[in-house]
């Protein structure tokens, strides 16, 4: 194989393989991959037309693990009778099954399984379901001046701001995850309209207070890749969500919210918007 380490210079080419061969998971965009290579490095390489990405094993320095579907006209049977490799991650459900019809070892993913809403849904919080998220965003216009706007290059900079600000109060520098979180979103942010993200914002007494990332995942789908809201502010997480959907994603079905990564309080948040179906993976152990 001739495996090259992802750049931002394999942007293009790869979000138009991307766009061809649009994919259900949450991981497969060209943001997903190159903003959170720091913790998980990616490679790829093309062969038969086909786009093949490969990831490192936890504490390894080989990319060992096959990453997601295939890319392009190769089934995910003939790429996994072609390559050696320790397992593979990320796998839809449809592609998981036929390998496990064939032979291989099959295993549920839950923690990464992405949570799948209907816009409409979040845009309006309409109904009995919604109630309490109601109440909170009432409860916030109430108490704030709050505003939304799109982003634009000079939100961008408050918005790293504000993010500073957030990992202050939660402490980024001492757990591994919000660094490593807190990363990604500054490689998005940094690099927002080279990736063609959609984003906004919301002012609470004229400060950037929140603000949302998503992009297209397929042409009925969009992907929302981030979410902060400043933790002293009540009902703002759900102010975003809300308005967020509302103004920023109107050319969408759906919106596909990633994993809950099994931590149970954000399992609990991403279940309380009653997802409309999950996108279901599997990890997928090499035959005995």
């Amino acid at each position: 194989m001739n495996l090259r380490r992802l750049t931002l210079d394999d942007r293009l080419s790869i979000t138009e393989y991307l766009q061809k061969f649009p994919p259900t998971i949450s991981e497969l965009t060209f943001t997903n991959l190159f903003a959170w290579r720091h913790t998980r490095p990616v490679w790829f390489h093309v062969v038969d037309d086909t786009l093949i990405f490969w990831v490192t094993e936890k504490g390894g320095r080989e990319p060992t693990v096959l990453f997601g579907s295939p890319i392009g006209p190769l089934s995910i049977e003939e790429v996994a009778a072609t390559y050696t490799f320790s397992r593979m991650v990320r796998i839809p459900a449809p592609e998981a099954e036929q390998l496990r019809q064939i032979g291989y070892v099959v295993a549920t993913d839950r923690d990464n399984a992405d949570y799948v809403y209907r816009v409409r849904d979040l845009a309006e919080l309409a109904g009995r379901n919604y109630s309490k998220k109601r109440n909170h965003i009432k409860s916030c216009l109430e108490q704030y001046r709050c505003e939304y706007e799109p982003f634009s290059p000079p939100i961008l900079a408050e918005c790293l701001a504000m993010q500073s600000h957030w990992c202050e109060i939660r402490e980024c520098a001492i757990n591994l995850d919000l660094a490593g979180e807190d990363a990604s979103i500054r490689e998005t942010l940094e690099h927002f309209e080279a990736f063609e993200c959609l984003g906004g914002a919301i002012r609470v007494d004229g400060k950037i207070a929140a603000y949302a990332v998503a992009e297209p995942l397929s042409l009925d789908t969009a992907v929302w890749h981030f979410e902060k809201a400043m933790p002293n502010i009540s009902g703002l997480g759900q102010l975003i969500t809300h308005w967020f959907a509302r103004e920023a994603l109107t050319g969408f079905t759906y919106v596909n919210r990633e994993q809950d990564l099994g931590i149970p309080g954000l399992r609990q948040a991403k279940e309380s918007y009653f997802p409309d179906h999950l996108v279901e993976k599997y990890t997928v152990l090499p035959k005995r």
